[in-house]
């Protein structure tokens, strides 16, 4: 790294937004440690945005590694990463964005058995995740630990994002009354939210990009402390082929 990026160079990086946020604003960010589960179309630009605005420390979660569906949306992806693991590429991503984040990859699926061990000390989790299943363990351990649990989600040209913090009127199985809602993770549980999501949605770049960028200006938001969160049950909603849908609403 050449000699003029050593000492103050983070804040060289974060210089154009120091007219929207204070440093000590900044600072908490530059200190917060965010956990983002998966590394693909959402993930990779989440990831990417938090790594530019300066966060301090990123978990990143992923099992699968890159195809060539993924080249459509992904931002992380190119031909030379093809059968390369998402939580690598995405380390290598953010380590030549801004090599002041510091950055963890567990290159696994999310599921009961290391929720714990993969949030650690988050501040805030971000859900980068294409299955109701995983979100509905996250989204719990979230609850639990008190920790904010910001959500995203596509279909096509659709898309949503809402935040859940721990004093929420609603969590995330209450506010899509998910067939989980009051029941233990039971193999009936888990099969029926399974049926939730099924098959290989549609998906266009645009789509996921906008809400991984939108998820990583909600933790901004959370952790500066400047702006509104939208706050669950309020949510923002979205359709790119009618630019009239934009609403925030609340379920």
């Amino acid at each position: 790294m050449p000699t003029r990026y050593i000492g103050d160079g983070y804040w060289e990086i974060a210089s154009r937004q120091m007219s929207i946020v204070t440093r000590s604003e900044q600072e908490r960010f530059k200190d917060a440690k965010i956990t983002v589960i998966g590394c693909g179309g959402i993930g990779g630009e989440t990831i990417e945005m938090l790594a530019r605005m300066g966060i301090g420390e990123l978990v990143l979660v992923d099992k699968d590694a890159f195809d060539l569906s993924n080249l459509n949306r992904q931002t992380l992806a190119s031909i030379g990463d093809l059968g390369l693991d998402k939580s690598a590429v995405a380390k290598e991503k953010v380590r030549l964005i801004n090599p002041y984040v510091k950055v963890t990859t567990f290159n696994e699926h999310v599921d009961q058995t290391n929720i714990d061990k993969v949030i650690g000390d988050s501040n805030i989790i971000i859900d980068a995740l294409d299955n109701v299943l995983t979100r509905v363990i996250v989204s719990r351990a979230a609850k639990e630990k008190g920790i904010p649990y910001i959500h995203g989600a596509i279909h096509g040209t659709l898309g949503q994002i809402t935040v859940f913090l721990p004093n929420s009127e609603k969590t995330y199985e209450e506010m899509f009354n998910l067939p989980s809602l009051g029941k233990d993770l039971t193999k009936e549980t888990i099969e029926a939210l399974k049926g939730v999501t099924s098959g290989v949605p549609p998906v266009i770049g645009p789509t996921p990009n906008l809400i991984g960028c939108l998820e990583a200006f909600e933790a901004y938001k959370i952790i500066t402390g400047v702006g509104k969160v939208t706050v669950a049950p309020k949510i923002l909603t979205f359709d790119l082929l009618d630019l009239s849908s934009f609403s925030l609403d609340k379920l």
